[in-house]
């Protein structure tokens, strides 16, 4: 049984189970598929790594195998280490052994970063390459900006409430002309990624963010309560899609420290 709740463009749900958030999520992801392939005729999806991955198992699963129209999915990632494709750190590597081999994507519709540059220069190569797909219109384009409008953008968050490779007091959450940008000093290993910037996490017609443990529980309170100015804010509480939606999936212990006592685990 889950419990929901939320405001605005922002809901909130929260899993007795991870058997039942990988669930939800899995439902959740195909009926966004569904209808952008409907309204648009592809699915642009994001994916950060991390425990994320694991919990989108189900989609290899049944019904979705064979329900999902995977032909027409284009997969993006809103970070990635800068290490090579077969590196045990790759996004890519974590994202193709635990889903991309097991469902019939098209390999050319799966964009990795290069790995064989520089951090500056594989966030320059990668927002070149989505600026010509928001020019083919593989991604929408923001009507609000001139930032790429994905169908969803999908983000783990760890217990210091970053999200992608935006991490609390970085410079690179303060960007606002790049689509792509780069770290060398990452907090946690390894140092050098590439990562989407909030402008283009806000722009996007759909975000969900998944936590899941006690660990995560005081960054779920700062980033989903209106804590005030006098405590610390974490990068989880300023992603919010201007003109999208906003969905958290949590367990009861990433919930326990929300306010209102039906989040309590």
């Amino acid at each position: 049984m889950s419990l929901s709740g939320g405001h605005k463009d922002r809901e909130l749900r929260v899993h007795e189970s991870l058997d039942e958030l990988s669930t939800d999520l899995a439902d959740y992801i195909a009926e966004l598929s569904e209808a952008s392939v409907k309204e648009r005729g592809v699915f642009a999806i994001a994916l950060s790594g991390g425990s994320l991955i694991g919990l989108m198992g189900k989609l290899c699963e049944a019904p979705y195998n064979k329900t999902v129209d995977w032909a027409k999915w284009y997969i993006f990632w809103a970070d990635e280490r800068v290490v090579a494709k077969n590196h045990d750190d790759s996004n890519y590597k974590l994202a193709k052994d635990r889903l991309l081999s097991k469902v019939p994507i098209i390999p050319s519709h799966v964009h990795s970063i290069n790995d064989t540059v520089s951090a500056e220069e594989a966030a320059d190569d990668y927002e070149f390459v989505i600026r010509q797909l928001v020019k083919s219109r593989v991604i929408s384009v923001s009507d609000i900006s001139d930032c790429p409008k994905f169908d969803l953008i999908l983000l783990g968050m760890g217990p210091d409430g970053h999200v992608a490779s935006l991490f609390p007091n970085h410079s690179a959450l303060e960007e606002k002309d790049e689509w792509v940008t780069f770290i060398t000093d990452s907090p946690k290993p390894p140092p050098e990624r590439i990562t989407f910037t909030l402008p283009v996490i806000n722009s996007a017609s759909n975000v969900a963010i998944v936590a899941t443990g006690d660990s995560k529980a005081e960054a779920v309170h700062l980033a989903v309560d209106d804590v005030g100015s006098d405590s610390p804010s974490v990068p989880a509480g300023v992603a919010q899609p201007l003109k999208g939606k906003l969905v958290w999936f949590l367990d009861k212990a990433a919930a326990s420290k929300l306010e209102g006592s039906q989040f309590s685990a």
